[in-house]
């Protein structure tokens, strides 16, 4: 994990700090509301393909004003369930001045380390009918829909030119695929010649493909375990990626998506890189066009860090523990008031990390929390991902053929080991009655 950058948003702490206060209330815990009978499947519908969750870049992953001036932007994104129409969604979320994007296309890339795209599969964007769009700082905007055959599990490149960058940048850094940048307007060129490259992405916050018939999206909501880390550049072998490809191999869950709502260093309760959990909720799951469930597996970075400057009193100890609680208590209850499934993921083992060092108390703090994800009552579901990757002679540690090297994130064996423990039978498409 990389260090915890200052906080970003007073405002926004202060808002999760009452929460966390008001799950102290001597009332006791609330009861855990109740699930959505069904999630909702509409027969026709725009449905998230891919996403990506947004956040000011740290200094060392931020762009020079100067690089994304009178710049074309070359980005490539891994999309889960195919389909004939297709929008994009920029943002400029954390944009201090409007972001001016000039013009824009998509196109089906021919290699992901040069950014050649294929020329004859070319498709402007355009925004109200004009091939440009200003959009205010602290929003996002819809490209219209355009015709494009757009495969499942396929790459997609987006590219932007940009007169001048708004002050302040929106970004995913850890986006894990390769993004190109060139000088001048090269927007629909097929070749991006001594382009500059970096793997984080800018601007680009989701690709959303026209379902017919009865569809859905899962949001996959995480910290940098979800984000991917420790798998190769342009491999897609996170393990939302991978929960993808089962989906597409089931002819009963091929309509589908996964939306990889990681972001790294993320918590529940505090900003780390990013905004935390909650203050990111509605955007990152509430917004994904045609979500109908939830996989959260967040927590490990709130005991990381909690403890990684010595050890916490008794009583710091478990107001930690109710806190997190508390936090997931409050997900649950939003995404059921959006008639959406909510489904727990264990926190995996990370005895041993060479970047917490967790105490004994960390450890247990974290079989206390995972034993309430598993109890009845919590989650609609729970998926072991816990149990998928640790070592079964010190479960408290992950298991070395799992073990990226760091005793905290899963290699890509290990992000496949979490996606197989997730039993597809979570997910419908049949729709309720009547519709």
């Amino acid at each position: 994990m990389s260090p915890m950058l200052r906080r970003l948003v007073p405002t926004a702490l202060l808002w999760t700090a009452c929460i966390g206060l008001a799950s102290c209330s001597a009332s006791g815990p609330p009861p855990a509301p109740s699930a959505p009978s069904a999630p909702s499947v509409q027969t026709t519908q725009w449905l998230g393909t891919w996403a990506s969750s947004q956040q000011i870049p740290e200094p060392g992953n931020a762009l020079p004003a100067s690089e994304l001036t009178h710049a074309t932007l070359r980005q490539i994104v891994h999309l889960t369930v195919g389909g004939k129409t297709v929008r994009v969604r920029f943002s400029n979320q954390f944009g201090h001045s409007s972001l001016r994007i000039v013009a824009a296309d998509i196109a089906r890339p021919v290699s992901l380390t040069t950014g050649a795209i294929d020329q004859s599969t070319v498709k402007p964007l355009t925004f109200n009918g004009r091939p440009g769009v200003t959009i205010p700082p602290g929003a996002s905007y819809y490209s219209d829909p355009v015709s494009f055959a757009a495969a499942p599990l396929s790459n997609l490149a987006v590219t932007i030119y940009l007169r001048k960058p708004p002050k302040g940048e929106t970004s995913h850094p850890g986006s894990r695929e390769t993004s190109f940048l060139v000088h001048g307007n090269h927007v629909g060129a097929a070749k991006l010649p001594h382009a500059t490259r970096f793997n984080h992405w800018f601007f680009l916050s989701g690709v959303d493909v026209r379902a017919h018939g009865p569809a859905a999206a899962i949001v996959a909501l995480g910290d940098s375990i979800t984000d991917g880390h420790a798998t190769p550049n342009n491999s897609n072998t996170r393990w939302p990626d991978d929960l993808a490809r089962r989906l597409q191999a089931d002819p009963a869950t091929r309509n589908i998506s996964v939306l990889n709502a990681g972001l790294g260093g993320n918590r529940l309760l505090h900003y780390g890189l990013g905004p935390d959990a909650l203050a990111r909720f509605d955007r990152d799951v509430l917004g994904q066009p045609g979500v109908r469930y939830l996989i959260v597996i967040e927590g490990v970075n709130d005991l990381g860090v909690a403890g990684m400057h010595g050890a916490l009193s008794a009583a710091r100890n478990a107001a930690l523990v109710h806190n997190i609680i508390g936090a997931y208590r409050q997900i649950i209850l939003m995404a059921h008031q959006h008639g959406i499934k909510v489904i727990g993921g264990t926190i995996t083992p990370f005895k041993g990390s060479d970047y917490y060092h967790p105490s004994a108390a960390t450890l247990r703090d974290r079989r206390e929390i995972n034993d309430w994800i598993r109890a009845p009552g919590h989650f609609d579901a729970v998926v072991h991902f816990a149990r998928a990757v640790r070592d079964p002679k010190h479960p408290q540690r992950l298991r070395p053929m799992f073990d990226s090297g760091d005793n905290l994130h899963p290699n890509p064996a290990g992000y496949r080991a979490m996606a197989d423990a997730i039993p597809l039978s979570l997910f419908t498409l049949s729709a309720r009655p009547g519709q």
